[in-house]
Formats: C-alpha cells, structure tokens, sequence
C-alpha cells in the first residue's frame, strides 16, 4: 500500500484548505484510511478517518466537530480531509494513515504540513 498526502499549505484562520491522500498498492488489505496530525512538541493524533465501509469516525470532536469532514472518491483511490474554519491551533503535520488487515497493520504516508496564521 502506497499513500500520497498532498494539499497542505498557509492559509489564514477562517480559512479552508482540503488534504488528498492517494492510495494505491493493495487496496483490498485497507480497513480504514484515517488523517491525524501532529503539532509542534505535541503527540500524534488521530482528526478522523472512514472506513472501508464508509462509516466515519471523527476524535475528539470538540475541536474538529463541524469544521472538518472526511470523505472518499472510490473511483479515485482517494480520501479527502475538508478543513473550514481554520484556526491557528490547527497548524500541524498532517498525515495520511491506512489500518491495514495484515502485519503491520498500520502503514504512514508522508505528512503534508498545514499552517494557520492568525
């Protein structure tokens, strides 16, 4: 499985910006496609991911819910990450994460970075 993140960049708060992740490679071992994000001296989190069934899942909802939305282009192997609203406290590097059916069960594409100015 391969995962290509793209679509980070500067923007200023209130703004939008939408993350792609390309998949490719054996899509039919993938679970799951998930983005977290990880901010200067902070841990890796998890923002949302979707499943292969489609179902949703975004954590810590209080500092996503309603701006944020994850979605999926079957057709293009692709999974999309809709950032509105942005705030300066959004600034991170963003990653594109697939949950995998065999070891080693999670897989990273590279991060695309995300800055919010104020």
């Amino acid at each position: 499985v391969q995962l290509q993140a793209s679509g980070g960049g500067l923007v200023q708060a209130g703004g939008s910006l939408r993350l792609s992740c390309a998949v490719s490679g054996s899509t039919s071992s993938i679970n799951a496609i998930g983005w977290y994000r990880q901010a200067p001296g902070k841990q890796r989190e998890l923002v949302a991911d979707i499943s292969n069934g489609g179902r949703t899942n975004y954590a810590d909802a209080d500092s996503v819910k309603g701006r944020f939305t994850i979605s999926r282009d079957t057709a293009k192997n692709t999974v999309y990450l809709q950032m509105n609203s942005l705030k300066p406290e959004d600034t991170a590097v963003y990653y594109c994460h697939a949950a995998l059916s065999y070891w080693p069960y999670n897989h990273w594409g590279q991060g695309t970075l995300v800055t919010v100015s104020s």
